[in-house]
């Protein structure tokens, strides 16, 4: 594993933002192309929601990966976070844009549609945390920085149940996501009782 941190630590974090960049491209390529099907809006909007809940996972995993593994991915940690706040915000634009595009029937879904409700609060939540994932911001919040960007567990597990509502019928896929966020939070619990107790 120290041998794998070592080869980590060469890769630029620029890399990875590179590799977030080609996907919607090619996705976008493809649906242009007839690559995506008969309805490209639809899998251009799934995929974007599918691949940020995905990274979102990524993110909380990789202090559990760390610490039970000792796989070292802190280096990225920030990266997927922006990467994750970028794939949301593409998947909000799609169904905005492309999919829906009558403002009013945009709110209506918004307030008539819980899995469109409980994904906007998701987003509401991660916005500020996508706004503030910069070294500025660290330095100018301080240690108010940490405490708010543990938000993104609440927005976690909104991400994913917000998944687990859009798929239609029993479908297993979504319940894994949802499964493993509730157990990569849970993984944070007994720390917090540790501290309690030595308070």
């Amino acid at each position: 594993m120290d041998q794998i941190n070592v080869t980590l630590r060469k890769f630029p974090a620029w890399v990875l933002y590179l590799a977030g960049a080609a996907y919607p491209m090619w996705l976008l390529y493809s649906g242009l192309t007839g690559g995506l099907g008969v309805d490209p809006v639809k899998v251009l909007e799934h995929e974007m929601g599918e691949r940020a809940l995905q990274l979102l996972i990524l993110g909380l995993a990789v202090t559990p990966l760390r610490q039970f593994t000792g796989l070292n991915l802190m280096k990225f940690r920030r990266s997927i976070g922006v990467l994750t706040f970028v794939y949301v915000l593409l998947h909000l634009l799609v169904w905005l844009v492309l999919d829906v595009q009558i403002l009013s029937q945009i709110w209506a879904d918004i307030l008539k549609r819980p899995y469109i409700t409980i994904g906007m609060a998701g987003f509401i939540i991660l916005l500020p945390l996508g706004l503030t994932s910069n070294n500025w911001s660290v330095r100018k919040l301080g240690p108010k920085w940490r405490s708010l960007h543990k938000m993104v567990y609440a927005a976690a597990i909104l991400g994913a149940v917000h998944y687990v509502m859009v798929a239609k019928g029993f479908q297993i896929e979504p319940l894994i996501y949802l499964g493993v966020t509730i157990v990569l939070l849970v993984l944070r619990l007994p720390k917090r009782r540790m501290r309690v107790q030595r308070a």
